[in-house]
This record gives structure tokens, C-alpha cells and sequence, in this order.
């Protein structure tokens, strides 16, 4: 199988990714539990490029969702779609940046890294043939666009 992993991160990459796999969910007949409603053999046929199936038969997202604060995955894990996630794929840290662009990098960014390509790799390990890795947005915040000033 050629599978995708996306991963997602900050708060407007984790809402768009909700978002996004509301759609995917609806397109392969997969309800907010996990599990196949749909009513045509072609929305399973390569269901397995966007979801592990998990042994009792739901289907489970091949997504790694990121933050510096648990709000948004707060909001993600309680949505509607919140149980099509792995719960060992969400990363977080408790305090987040503070619209501080310095600190989301050189501190909470940096403690959170090694858990995030660890889950990362877990989740690639598990593929069989990766097709890609599509990432969320990331930097939309504040911080991200002093940033960019900052690089013009």
C-alpha cells in the first residue's frame, strides 16, 4: 500500500486538520467512531492510505497532531471526529509560546522535538510503502509572521 502521513501542528494547522479528516472520514464512509458506514466497496479500496486498521475493526488515522499548548488538542480529542485519532499521536507541551517567537523555538519548541519525530518514526515504521508526509500549517500565529518580517 502507498500511504500518507500527515502531520499537523500549532492551532491553525491543528483546525485545518480536523477539518480535514472530516472530509476524508466522510469520502471513505468512516463514522466519527472509527468504524465503515458507508455504502460502496470503492470507499474501502484504499481506505488503508489515509488509516491503520486497528484489530477490532475501526479505522484509525495515520496522523501526528502537535502543539505547544493542550487547548487546541483539547478541542481536536473532544471534536467530533476525535476518536479517529491515535491517542499517542498527539504531542503537546503545557504552556505554549506565548506569541513569543523566540521561546516557541529555542525552548518549548525544542523540548517537544525529540518526542515529535519519535512519533513520527513510529508511525512511518508502520507504513508499508510511504507515498508522503503532508504537514499542516505551522506558523500562521503571531510569532511566525514577526518571524517572516523579520526575513524580508
Amino acid at each position: 500500500m502507498r500511504e500518507i502521513l500527515h502531520i499537523q501542528g500549532g492551532q491553525c494547522g491543528n483546525q485545518i486538520g480536523a477539518k480535514f479528516w472530516e472530509v476524508v472520514c466522510d469520502e471513505h464512509g468512516i463514522d466519527p467512531t472509527g468504524r465503515y458506514n458507508g455504502n460502496s466497496d470503492l470507499q474501502l479500496e484504499r481506505v488503508n492510505v489515509y488509516y491503520n486498521e486497528a484489530s477490532c475493526g475501526r479505522f484509525v488515522s495515520r496522523a501526528v497532531l502537535m502543539d505547544l499548548e493542550p487547548c487546541t488538542m483539547d478541542s481536536v480529542r473532544t471534536g467530533p471526529y476525535g476518536q479517529i485519532f491515535k491517542p499517542d499521536n498527539f504531542v503537546f507541551g503545557q504552556s505554549g509560546a506565548g506569541n513569543n517567537w523566540a521561546k516557541g523555538h529555542y525552548t518549548e519548541g525544542a523540548e517537544l522535538i525529540d518526542t515529535v519525530l519519535d512519533v513520527v518514526r513510529k508511525e512511518a515504521e508502520n507504513c508499508d510503502l510511504s507515498q508522503a508526509l503532508v504537514l499542516g500549517s505551522f506558523e500562521p500565529s503571531r510569532e511566525g509572521k514577526e518571524k517572516r518580517k523579520e526575513k524580508e
